[in-house]
C-alpha cells in the first residue's frame, strides 16, 4: 500500500507557495507516495484524516488571527505522523499559535537584509543520513534569522550578522538553518532555505529537504510496524 501525503498550501503569495507544492509533490510522487493537496485551513480539524497520513507538509506562509486550533495535529505527530516543510511555509506560519511553534521547534522574526542577501549555509552535522556527502554552499536570498528550541538536532547553521542592523551590537551567532527533532513517535524535519521555488536549484539545498522529506515520512511506519501508541506520550496536566 502506497504511503500517503498531504500538502497544505496557501497563506502569503510572496513564498510561492503553488510552486512549491508541485516540486514536493512532483518529487514524493516519484518516490512511490500518494500525494493529496489542501488549499483550505479546515483539514487541521480533519483528526481521522491526519491519522491517515504519513506525511504533512505545510506550505502555509502567515495565517489569520485567530489561528486554528492544533490538537488533532499534535496528536497525529505523536502518533508518528511526519511533518516536513521549509522556510516561512512552515516556520513562519501560525505567528499566534505558540503549540505550532513547539511542534515545529522554532518561529521567525527576521531576515536582515531581505531577499538578495549573500550567505553560507554551514554543514555543522557530518555524518547524519540527511547531510551526508553535502558541503557549504552558498546562497543569495533571505537569511532567516528563528528563535529556536534547544532541543532540535542541528544540521546546518549560518552565521550572523551579514546584513549590518540593531542585531550586529551582539556580535557573531550561529543560527541553526536545517534540523530534526522528535514529537511523540512523529518525525519533525525543517530547512529554512526556500524564500522562493528557485533556491532548491541549488543542488545541496534540494537534496537537502528531499532527504528530509523521506526521513520525516518514515516515523509513522516504524510506529506502526512495532505497535506503539500516541497514549504513551498523552498527558492529562494543562500543556498550553
Amino acid at each position: 500500500m502506497a504511503r500517503s501525503v498531504l500538502i497544505l498550501c496557501g497563506g502569503w503569495d510572496g513564498h510561492e507557495p503553488k510552486l512549491v507544492t508541485q516540486r514536493f509533490k512532483t518529487f514524493l510522487e516519484r518516490e512511490g507516495f500518494e500525494v493529496s493537496v489542501a488549499e483550505t485551513l479546515d483539514v487541521l480539524n480533519d483528526q481521522e484524516r491526519l491519522e491517515s497520513l504519513d506525511l504533512f507538509i505545510p506550505v502555509w506562509t502567515m495565517s489569520s488571527d485567530p489561528p486554528p486550533q492544533f490538537g488533532p495535529l499534535l496528536e497525529a505527530v505523536g502518533a508518528g505522523l511526519g511533518i516536513a516543510g521549509n522556510h516561512g511555509g512552515m516556520c513562519d506560519a501560525f505567528r499566534l499559535s505558540t503549540d505550532y511553534q513547539f511542534l515545529t521547534g522554532a518561529n521567525w522574526v527576521s531576515h536582515p537584509g531581505g531577499g538578495d542577501t549573500n550567505y553560507t549555509v554551514n554543514i555543522i552535522s557530518k555524518s547524519n543520513p540527511i547531510t551526508e556527502g553535502i558541503h557549504d554552499f552558498k546562497v543569495s536570498s533571505e537569511q532567516y534569522y528563528l528563535h529556536v528550541d534547544p532541543a532540535n538536532e542541528v544540521l546546518a547553521t549560518t552565521r550572523f550578522p551579514v546584513a549590518h542592523w540593531f542585531h550586529s551590537a551582539n556580535g557573531e551567532v550561529d543560527v541553526p538553518q536545517v534540523w530534526t527533532r522528535r514529537w511523540g513517535y512523529g518525525r519533525v524535519f525543517y530547512n529554512a532555505l526556500g524564500h522562493h521555488d528557485d533556491v532548491f536549484n541549488i543542488p545541496e539545498a534540494w537534496e537537502l529537504m528531499k532527504r528530509g522529506l523521506l526521513w520525516a515520512a518514515e516515523g509513522k511506519r516504524i510506529a506502526r510496524e512495532q505497535g506503539l501508541s500516541v497514549n504513551d506520550w498523552t498527558s492529562n496536566k494543562k500543556m498550553f
